[in-house]
């Protein structure tokens, strides 16, 4: 291979996630047993027309459209980004220079740089908090799986099946996962303990007795209530955690004994203690902050033993015929573990498992449960070398966009907006949704790496890059994969799932989704602005639901390129207002998006700009358009 394929095999989407480029419900192992079948036809391939085996019409006509990178009118977009791309990076850079007249309202939020001649902006308290502890978690990422192969020498698998193996050394048997089930089970389980205590010290106590209640909630509680009790329960965390500010022991003593120190020594014995065991909150003392993603593995654990109930009768695997150790991903999400398989020990290590604890990405517990049990074919080492320089580019990219964009900055300084014209105000928008956009990939693609490493592969969270997402409803499905997810099998199809067949099926999906983004905004903050947001989100995907009604692909068979075009333009405004929505959760909040809305229509160019920017977002959603038409020539469809 050489050097320039290599670097396009980093870029590939089955490198991010195999899950990408096969089906659910293929078995990674047959993909790999074909891969060298297919190599030769797939080097022949023209990939500028549908291949074989693409999804077609009604009509029998393949859904993906033949090549349009080499017309004319690509070429012209090709110009528009040639110019406009580097452009939009100026005029970012132009007011982030130490010679704008509103430096000084932000040069304390700045840090020294290692590019020469540059701050950087590390204003943001996430990124900051991550950028500083990449060192350790570099220590992690290679100590963790080093200890787990020294317990494994110390304890290994004794192999318990006398049978011969069938057709290769892949296959293991039954007998052969829970051994391994038990090896790596044990090993997370009392690993958990001590990563807990160093990364929240006495607070650790608070994490074990929710878990254990919750697991009591599962196992102990009628099975009709268990669905209930488990949302209740967790829901009800998630504000306890939030109003109390994570139990201090200080405060619980002083609930204990409010009296204690009226008349006598402030300094009694039970709230020196309290506040003794508060100082020793690890390395993160605020446990609950991280904790949400906690609540969503616990209801996960719940649901799954729910609905294993249903199963008892037998066991699924055998009942299917499947080969345990060859289980696709819709089968190891579906399908339930044995009874046994429920215990507090695998629950516990499940949902304090150290590589996802943090950040995700989110797996089931039937799905952690196979996997422990039988290797993914999924993970190879080849790959998992390309995700992690993957994700030190995706690092170098963060760090250079920091260093000459202060947006973050910017906004923070409690900025004039009327200082800025429309076109700076608005790129300064659109990179701070940028650095947002970073923020959240690397801790997430790094976790995610962490596990790889450890033997455990979990949903890519982010997909495509912010700038290309063509729609709301697809930009959803592929940020923060794993959460969607999650939220698809655990309240979306219990809820009914989706249609948008006839009206009263639509009102139904706009329910739904009300119901579901408005836990998001809960689950991710108690704050207004989030709530907003959960809402926004909802109120824009109705034009795209509803347009989807009016619009369907298959009145337009027969002009497709018109139906591509007409699509653009209800995709431009549809962006518009998925950006501001993003703006007023995660960045600016509603007066902020209000003042940059008010400086950009102050006068007459504001005006021009907006039919600018319009059409350049137009150029941008039509390449976006062709580069998942090129995907779906090759037999992928991703709907994001």
């Amino acid at each position: 291979m050489s050097i320039f394929s290599y670097i396009r095999s980093i870029y590939a989407l089955d490198t991010i996630d195999t899950r990408f480029t096969n089906s659910s419900g293929t078995p990674y192992r047959t993909v790999i047993d074909t891969r060298t079948e297919n190599a030769a036809a797939n080097a022949k391939r023209d990939d500028s027309i549908p291949g074989a085996g693409v999804r077609t019409d009604h009509s029998g006509r393949p859904i993906a459209q033949p090549s349009n990178w080499k017309t004319p009118e690509f070429y012209f977009y090709y110009f528009v980004f040639i110019t406009i791309v580097p452009y939009m990076f100026w005029v970012a850079y132009d007011v982030s220079r130490p010679s704008d007249p509103n430096y000084h309202k932000y040069e304390d939020l700045l840090s020294p740089g290692w590019i020469p001649g540059r701050k950087i902006d590390v204003s943001d308290a996430q990124y900051h908090s991550f950028r500083t502890n990449v060192p350790y978690l570099a220590l992690l990422l290679t100590f963790h799986p080093i200890l787990r192969r020294l317990y494994d020498a110390f304890r290994p698998v004794p192999s318990r099946s006398n049978s011969p193996k069938p057709n290769g050394s892949s296959y293991i048997s039954a007998a052969d996962g829970d051994a391994r089930l038990e090896q790596r089970a044990s090993f997370d389980f009392g690993f958990a303990f001590i990563f807990l205590t160093a990364l929240h010290g006495f607070s650790a106590i608070k994490i074990v007795i929710i878990l254990y209640i919750n697991h009591c909630i599962a196992t102990q509680l009628p099975r009709k209530y268990i669905p209930a009790a488990t949302w209740i329960f967790n829901i009800c965390t998630l504000f306890a955690n939030e109003l109390s500010e994570g139990y201090k022991f200080e405060k619980m003593a002083h609930f204990i004994s409010p009296l204690d120190g009226v008349g006598l020594d402030s300094s009694s014995a039970l709230h020196s203690w309290g506040a003794w065991l508060d100082s020793y909150g690890g390395i993160m003392s605020r446990w609950e902050i991280q904790f949400n993603l906690t609540v969503l593995r616990l209801i996960s654990f719940n649901l799954d033993y729910y609905w294993s109930l249903d199963r008892r009768g037998g066991s699924a695997i055998e009942k299917k015929q499947l080969d345990p150790s060859n289980l696709s991903e819709r089968d190891r999400i579906s399908t339930p573990p044995s009874a046994k398989d429920f215990s507090f020990r695998n629950y516990f290590a499940y949902a304090t498992y150290a590589p996802l604890f943090l950040a995700g990405p989110i797996i089931t517990f039937n799905d952690y449960i196979s996997q422990t049990k039988y290797p993914p074919a999924s993970i190879e080492k080849s790959r998992t070398i390309k995700y992690g320089i993957r994700f030190l580019l995706c690092l170098l990219a963060i760090e250079f966009l920091l260093h000459f964009d202060y947006c973050v900055a910017i906004s923070k300084g409690n900025p004039n907006w009327s200082d800025y014209t429309p076109a700076q105000l608005s790129l300064l928008s659109y990179f701070n949704l940028h650095v947002l956009w970073l923020k959240l990939l690397l801790p997430w693609r790094f976790f995610r790496l962490w596990s790889l490493v450890d033997g455990i592969d979990p949903p890519e969270n982010m997909i495509r890059c912010l700038s290309n997402n063509p729609s709301t409803i697809a930009f959803w499905r592929g940020w923060h994969r794993s959460y969607n997810k999650f939220l698809v099998r655990y309240i979306y199809i219990p809820l009914g799932g989706a249609s948008s067949r006839t009206w009263v099926e639509t009102v139904r999906t706009i329910f739904n989704y009300v119901v579901v983004f408005t836990f998001v905004a809960l689950w991710h903050d108690i704050k207004l602005n989030l709530l907003i947001w959960g809402w926004l989100i909802v109120l824009f995907m109705m034009p795209e639901i509803i347009a989807g009604i009016l619009f369907p692909r298959k009145k337009w068979e027969n002009n497709l390129t018109a139906y591509r075009v007409l699509c653009g333009f209800g995709v431009v405004g549809n962006l518009m207002m998925m950006m501001m929505a993003n703006l007023v959760g995660f960045a600016v909040g509603v007066d902020g998006l209000k003042s940059i809305i008010h400086g950009i229509f102050r006068d007459y160019s504001g005006l021009v700009f907006l039919v600018t920017a319009s059409c350049v977002l137009f150029v941008g959603i039509q390449v976006m358009f062709e580069v998942r038409e090129a995907e779906m020539r090759k037999g992928i469809f991703l709907r994001c």
